[in-house]
């Protein structure tokens, strides 16, 4: 959480808030829609879906993600450039313009105080000249640069400020919210302060009041409120410490819980041969890792154990997981019992079926039968496959979400894969594992988590690191060149193509902009086709094609039918093409950190070097990080840690990451103290109460936050 300088006295900002509603009993504020909650309503109520918010619980418990002490803003004739600041002043002119290289929107505004007027620019923004008029007045944050020896900020946050909002919004700390479409600054903070007014006397104290005392923490309250309206720098820093904890204590519960049920629960101990390692490696022609055999002996005595294995294996892309993954499909092979892979798109699953299929005639898998399960089989098919899986004449199902569905029954599975697990919720994941009596679980991921954090995010599995390539893989090299150089690029990427490499070229696809986003993709293949690679083989992929349409273009790619593949993120997870060795990104500034080193992964498969070109003008500071990291490493793990450290754990590990979506203030890396002691207090509280019959808030606080995740732990 952002650190933030005070000085003076604050008004109490809740007190912007009159309505009161009297109660003798507090009101359940996890029931309590935030639907009926004053100026919010039906429509509004969906936009507040948007980020997660469904219920006036939800709302008190999105908190900013940063502040601007709006008490001392810089006057703009001592703006500095190079600096992060914010200023304020009125608009003074606007206007809007079109780039002369390639047509880009340029929106600009003159902004002015007492002291002096500075320039603000926006690219690619044309509805704002609807949005901001002369005579505004507006408070800006954002980088000051320094352009044709005039200061400017480019694309800056900014507010307009009303008169009726100086109370919430100047002359104070003011918090700064995660927005969604439609939704601005002014009224989330209106709202925030109705909803305090109004409830915070209704959140309830979930920690136990002896592990408050000793902890020394406020009351959840008074810190809800601090952390959305901080009166002073020690105020806010108590309320960061009090809520951190909380979030901490819970998952830590969880974790500890979990690995005691896991520990008690009876599974299937695997016989295994004592040549089986040698028979498997025998049948792969080339040599695996000495990451991959430790992992590989690591996975062998949790098979060979009577509890159910429950492991975690993290590498980098491109680092042979999925052999890895194989060894215990032959483990439960050997032993008459079935195995299932479960993989998040149909393009991955295809592509483990099929590079599964080649391995099984190595002699240490005694004609293993493997099926495909996806969405994409006809009606007859599917039955097929499903009939053939009950009667037990399939020993590996490879598929999607398919794989989860009432009518698939297997006869004895006792080995679970699930890749790229932080696509699946908990519920799914358990899913799959309860269609067998207490499975072997191999839960594998391709974002590497930093190390430091492994023991206490996963402590309910043990781990195994992959953390070396193949030998014999080529190196990867990764360039950053502006639009500027678009056309340069495309004649490079032409030469390469020409010599008999194939290319990628990737553009994004976000949320927001979904549209016209896709709408540039399939123009540029168009123009693509006929100009600059004219001479070649191109094809297109992306989300929203027919599913046999793109399974045929990526078959024709595979086969070297196709020399250059435009294409969108749908490539993120899942296409191994050994030719294809050249990526162009491009946009590549408005891609997440992971997201690019994911793509990057795609290439560099095979022996020769590969080329990764990032095509993109960051603006911001992130965004510039971003491509320097890139630009700087090929490690994961170190990626990794960047990405987390900006990023923040709820948005580095996704919604349905192992219950971390609950971790909405606390980032473990900058925390870890508060971490350390509320893991401390959970070991004593689940040793003395292991069942937690005598801490029935804290069991009801846990069965609220993480349904699925502790349903049969706690089900006594």
């Amino acid at each position: 959480m952002s650190r933030i300088i005070l000085t003076g006295r604050r008004r109490d900002p809740v007190s912007f808030a009159r309505s009161h509603i009297q109660r003798s009993l507090p009101m359940d504020l996890s029931r309590h829609s935030i639907q009926y909650l004053k100026g919010v309503g039906p429509a509004r109520a969906k936009l507040f879906e948007n980020l997660g918010v469904r219920t006036v619980e939800d709302l008190l418990y999105l908190f900013p993600n940063r502040y601007e002490d709006r008490s001392k803003l810089t006057p703009v004739a001592r703006l500095l450039p190079g600096e992060w600041q914010t200023t304020t002043g009125e608009i003074l002119a606007k206007g809007g313009r079109r780039t002369f290289y390639n047509k880009k929107h340029v929106f600009e505004v003159e902004v002015g105080d007492e002291t002096g007027r500075v320039k603000c620019v926006w690219f690619n923004q044309p509805w704002l000249e609807n949005y901001i008029h002369v005579g505004d007045e507006v408070v800006l944050h954002g980088r000051v640069e320094l352009f044709k020896e005039r200061l400017q900020l480019v694309a800056p946050e900014y507010e307009i400020i009303a008169p009726q909002d100086q109370r919430l919004s100047m002359g104070r700390i003011v918090p700064i919210y995660p927005l969604t479409k439609g939704m601005g600054q002014r009224y989330l903070r209106k709202l925030m302060a109705l909803a305090l007014e109004l409830h915070a006397a209704d959140l309830v104290e979930v920690i136990p009041s002896d592990i408050l005392e000793r902890q020394g923490l406020e009351p959840v309250n008074r810190c809800i409120s601090q952390l959305h309206f901080p009166d002073t720098e020690q105020a806010q820093d108590a309320a960061d410490r009090r809520v951190s904890f909380e979030e901490f204590f819970f998952f830590q519960i969880c974790v500890i819980l979990r690995r005691m049920s896991m520990a008690k629960t009876q599974g299937f101990a695997h016989k295994i041969p004592r040549d089986l390692e040698e028979r498997f490696k025998a049948g792969f022609p080339f040599a695996l890792t000495p990451a991959q055999q430790k992992a590989m002996v690591q996975i062998r005595e949790d098979m060979a154990a009577p509890r159910p294995m429950l492991r975690l294996l993290q590498g980098d892309v491109g680092c042979g997981k999925t052999v890895v993954a194989l060894f215990g499909c032959c483990v439960a092979r050997g032993n008459g019992k079935q195995s299932a892979i479960m993989a998040p798109t149909e393009i991955l699953a295809r592509q483990h079926f099929m590079t599964l299929s080649g391995y099984l005639a190595g002699p240490a898998f005694n004609k293993a039968r493997i099926a495909l399960l996806d969405s994409t089989l006809k009606k007859n098919d599917r039955k097929a496959v499903h009939d053939a899986v009950s009667r037990g004449e399939v020993d590996i199902v490879v598929g999607t979400h398919a794989l989860i569905e009432s009518e698939v029954v297997f006869k004895d599975l006792a080995y679970v894969v699930i890749d790229e697990q932080h696509k699946f919720g908990v519920k799914q994941r358990a899913l799959l594992s309860s269609k067998g009596k207490n499975p072997d679980v191999l839960v594998m991921t391709a974002t590497p988590i930093p190390r430091s954090l492994c023991l206490t995010l996963y402590g309910d599995l043990d781990v195994s690191v992959i953390g070396e390539k193949p030998a014999g893989r080529g190196e990867i090299k990764t360039y950053h060149c502006v639009g500027e150089q678009a056309e340069g690029v495309y004649r490079r990427v032409a030469e390469w193509v020409g010599k008999g490499t194939q290319a990628y070229i990737v553009y994004p696809i976000i949320e927001e902009s979904e549209k016209a986003d896709l709408k540039a993709a399939v123009d540029m293949y168009e123009h693509f086709r006929k100009n600059e690679f004219k001479d070649f083989r191109v094809g297109l992929v992306h989300g929203r094609m027919p599913r046999e349409e793109a399974r045929t273009v990526m078959d024709k790619f595979q086969a070297h039918a196709i020399d250059i593949l435009v294409t969108t993120t749908v490539l993120e997870v899942g296409i191994d093409v050994p030719g294809a060795n050249v990526m162009v990104i491009e946009h590549a500034e408005r891609f997440g950190l992971s997201q690019l080193h994911q793509l990057r992964g795609r290439i560099g498969r095979g022996a020769k070097n590969a080329v990764c070109i990032l095509l993109g003008d960051p603006r911001t500071e992130d965004g510039k990080k971003r491509i320097e990291a890139v630009v700087g490493t090929t490690d994961g793990f170190r990626i990794a840690e960047y990405d987390l450290e900006i990023r923040g754990p709820g948005q580095y590990f996704g919604r349905h990451q192992h219950g971390l979506n609950e971790l909405k203030v606390v980032n473990p890396l900058t925390h870890i103290h508060v971490l350390e002691a509320a893991r401390q207090e959970a070991v004593a509280l689940v040793k003395a109460d292991p069942l937690l019959k005598r801490n029935k808030l804290v069991r009801e606080t846990i069965h609220q936050r993480y349904p699925e995740y502790l349903e049969r732990v706690l089900a006594g």
